[in-house]
C-alpha cells in the first residue's frame, strides 16, 4: 500500500512565526503530537512535536544552566539551547530539515522510518508543497481492516497447502518433520520442533492462513542438548 491510500489530507499546519503557546494549543485541541512547519507558500521548513517543548523554562524543565567553562568553550551551544527552552516562536524550537515522506512511498518504508526514528507522524510532501500527514494510527487503519478480514470461500485444502507453502518459505521453520491436517477449519499441528520459539512461530504462521477458525498445537519440542521430547503443555 501507499501513503496516498491512508494519509490525512487535511493537515494541521503552523508558521514559523506561531506562537509557541498557539502550538501547544493547537496540538492539545486536535489531540496530535506534532504539526509540520510551512513557509507562506505551503512548504515544509520545519516541525514541532511534543518532544520540542518538554523542556521549558515556564515549567522548570530547561535543565541545568551551562558551567563556566562550557559556556567559555561553546557560547554558540549555550546560547543556542537558550532559544529552544526559551522561545516565544515555533522557529525557535522547531527541528529543522525534518524527514518526511510522499504520496507514493510504500508504507513499509512509512513503518521502518517511524520504527527507527521513534517518529509518530510524517509530513506527507509533494513537488515542495505540504500535501498531508501520515500517522501511526493512519497505518492501524488498514491493518485492522486485514484483521477482521473473513475468507468463508476457503477450504481445507487450500488452508493446508497455504500454511504448507508458507513454512517452505520460512527460513525459520523446521523443513521436516511436521504435519499439518485441517478439518472444518481447524489446524492440527503434529511433529517436532527445537524451541519454544519455533513452536510459537509456526502457530503463528498457521492462524494466518486465511479461513482458519482455531489452531491445535501437539508439536513436540525435543531439546537440542539433552535429546529429551516434551510433548505440548508441559
Amino acid at each position: 500500500m501507499k501513503v496516498s491510500e491512508v494519509m490525512n489530507r487535511s493537515a494541521i499546519s503552523v508558521m514559523p512565526a506561531t506562537t509557541v503557546a498557539d502550538a501547544a494549543r493547537i496540538m492539545l485541541a486536535n489531540h496530535v503530537s506534532g504539526l509540520p512547519v510551512i513557509d507562506e507558500h505551503g512548504g515544509l521548513v520545519g516541525v514541532v512535536t511534543e518532544g520540542d517543548l518538554l523542556r521549558r523554562a515556564e515549567i522548570g524543565t530547561d535543565g541545568k544552566p551551562a558551567g563556566w567553562l562550557k559556556s567559555m568553550l561553546m557560547p554558540s551551544t549555550v546560547a543556542a539551547d537558550y532559544v529552544h527552552t526559551h522561545a516565544r516562536h515555533v522557529s525557535g524550537v522547531m527541528t529543522h530539515s525534518p524527514i518526511f515522506v510522499s504520496p507514493e512511498t510504500d508504507l513499509a518504508e512509512v513503518a521502518g522510518l517511524m520504527t527507527r526514528k521513534h517518529i509518530k507522524r510524517l509530513p506527507v510532501v509533494e513537488e515542495g508543497k505540504l500535501v498531508g500527514v501520515v500517522s501511526r494510527s493512519d497505518l492501524l487503519r488498514p491493518l485492522a481492516r486485514r484483521l477482521i478480514e473473513t475468507h468463508n470461500g476457503v477450504n481445507d485444502e487450500e488452508i493446508a497447502a497455504y500454511i504448507k507453502e508458507e513454512l517452505a518459505k520460512a527460513k525459520w521453520a523446521p523443513k521436516s518433520g511436521l504435519r499439518i491436517e485441517v478439518k472444518d477449519k481447524v489446524v492440527t499441528l503434529e511433529g517436532t520442533i527445537f524451541s519454544d520459539e519455533e513452536r510459537q512461530a509456526v502457530i503463528c504462521l498457521a492462524e494466518n492462513a486465511p479461513g482458519v477458525k482455531e489452531v491445535e498445537d501437539r508439536l513436540v519440542f525435543v531439546d537440542p542438548g539433552s535429546g529429551l521430547a516434551f510433548p505440548a503443555g508441559t
